[in-house]
């Protein structure tokens, strides 16, 4: 039986509130057109891109999940949004960091076995990873981003996935190298922009409802994972038909996991306690 709806969720690592305004232009454009609706949304705690990720799918804090940093790692035990997905019958794919394949696939992530895989069994039933091994100040291991947007439109419309979710830490790691407030960041995010508007129109085009955020956000000196508001808090896009709480209202993060859910139609496990901002 189909699902109620499709869609694909983006993750723009590490890409603050206060950068999205003046740097996304066609999300920005496509907000002012009424094309998409844009929310704040704040972070989990500790604000470092594991935990997020982890919370991002799963619906609960840290401190319930486990991953309470990027060093410790390991298969979460709660339900996430590809094991529901799955079990309702969906497909599922994900273009992500190889944590993201730890987190809910299999761990420890093995780069033979696990870097690109198809598996309807799932939970995640198409997995194309990365593990950026060598990242550094000076060598930053990053995959193209039209690389990984390409990736997921071929899975999208190759396998008719349902759900799928895109990670790129491009932004993330450019402003651990540079900073935000910096020309190498500006012309970055123009890039990302430009990028994500290259395919955004094709994946609304074959049906697909489309939330484009990040995990946390930065400070100018490139610093997250503390209890501050540039650490935490991000933008959210949303294109699709769904109805929402007023765009002035500041999400939760935890919220995530419950309407991604909720819009595909896929009941929603009672570890998942946020409730939705879309119906």
């Amino acid at each position: 039986m189909p699902l109620r709806s499709k869609l694909l969720l983006i993750i723009l690592d590490g890409l603050p509130w206060r950068n999205w305004k003046p740097f996304m232009g066609n999300l920005e454009g496509w907000a002012q057109s009424g094309e998409a609706r844009k929310w704040r949304m704040r972070s989990v705690l500790p604000s470092t891109s594991a935990c997020c990720y982890a919370s991002i799918h799963t619906g609960v804090p840290p401190q319930v999940h486990g991953i309470s940093s990027n060093e410790f790692r390991k298969r979460v035990e709660q339900p996430d949004i590809f094991s529901e997905v799955t079990r309702a019958g969906g497909r599922t794919a994900a273009v992500t960091h190889s944590y993201w394949s730890e987190f809910f696939n299999r761990f420890p992530f093995d780069p033979v076995r696990d870097i690109e895989y198809d598996d309807q069994e799932g939970p995640i039933g198409h997995g194309r990873f990365h593990t950026m091994t060598g990242y550094s100040h000076t060598n930053q291991m990053t995959p193209s981003d039209v690389d990984l947007f390409a990736t997921l439109t071929r899975l999208a419309e190759r396998f008719s996935i349902d759900y799928g979710i895109l990670h790129t830490c491009t932004v993330d790691s450019m402003g651990h190298r540079y900073g935000q407030d910096c020309v190498e960041m500006d012309n970055a995010l123009y890039g990302l922009d430009a990028s994500l508007a290259g395919f955004l129109p094709r994946w609304l085009a074959s049906g697909y409802e489309v939330i484009v955020t990040a995990d946390h956000g930065q400070t100018l000196r490139g610093h997250h994972g503390g209890h501050d508001d540039e650490m935490q808090d991000v933008a959210l896009y949303y294109f699709g038909d769904g109805q929402g709480w007023n765009t002035d209202t500041l999400l939760d993060q935890l919220q995530l996991a419950p309407t991604i859910l909720t819009r595909l139609g896929v009941g929603v496990p009672e570890t998942m306690t946020a409730e939705p901002f879309l119906d």
